[in-house]
């Protein structure tokens, strides 16, 4: 949701009866119950939107590749423009015009973190998340300032492999480190393990992540979710 213009953005995946099977990408003005535009190819996970400018982005399907924008002020079908870059989760947009966006990670050895300039719709490769074996990450979180990422890798189930860690990213330095490990300390404190979250969340003074995680409590999948709270401490956060 635009909450600055009250536009919703969505996409939906066809039924299996379904005439088109494409994915469908479409935008929707709140205030006035209008449809803006409906279209296919849309999005298979994620979009990113510049609050900036009311523009939205996003790449067709799922993986990587050519990055298609939406102006809701001429309402016309979206365009490419031209940049490659791939969106599985992406962050908010900064005081200073930049987005970071994760290309999809799964069945790969490493996923790319990008920057995407809202001002000249410029992109380009910052880095790799990976920490260890896994490299899917559903959820990206800018510390206050705009200097510092939090991650957790292994979103679909795989994180306690490497520990279930946390991770901060530099972006001045594009550098990385593992803030904290929580396996296997809560499976022998609690009898539960933290194997992968789609959800993350930083606090507004940036000394605490917050993490939904799918558990396991004995159970091969997971079977019930959790709730932990990272402290960053003072030293971790220093430029």
């Amino acid at each position: 949701l635009d909450s600055e213009r009250i536009i919703f953005y969505g996409a939906t995946s066809a039924g299996p009866d379904a005439e088109l099977q494409d994915i469908a990408f479409f935008a929707y003005d709140v205030n006035n119950r209008r449809l803006l535009y409906s279209g296919r190819n849309g999005p298979a996970r994620y979009m990113i939107l510049a609050k900036s400018t009311g523009r939205l982005y996003y790449v067709p399907g799922g993986n990587d590749g050519e990055l298609m924008r939406f102006d809701p002020e001429t309402g016309e079908p979206p365009v490419p423009i031209g940049q490659t870059i791939g969106v599985r989760a992406a962050t908010e947009e900064t005081a200073d015009g930049f987005v970071y966006a994760v290309s999809s990670g799964q069945r790969a050895g490493d996923a790319a973190l990008w920057r995407f300039n809202t001002r000249t719709e410029q992109s380009e490769q910052i880095g790799t998340i990976a920490v260890g074996t896994e490299a899917y990450v559903a959820s990206l979180d800018l510390a206050a300032g705009g200097r510092l990422l939090y991650y957790v890798p292994g979103a679909h189930g795989g994180g306690f492999r490497d520990g279930s860690p946390l991770v901060q990213f530099d972006l001045k330095s594009r550098t990385r480190k593992v803030i904290a490990f929580l396996h296997p300390f809560y499976e022998e404190k609690y009898g539960l393990i933290p194997k992968g979250t789609y959800s993350t969340a930083v606090s507004p003074e940036g000394d605490k992540v917050y993490i939904t995680w799918n558990v396991s409590r004995g159970t091969r999948a997971w079977d019930c979710c959790g709730l932990s709270v990272v402290h960053i401490p003072e030293s971790e956060r220093r430029p």
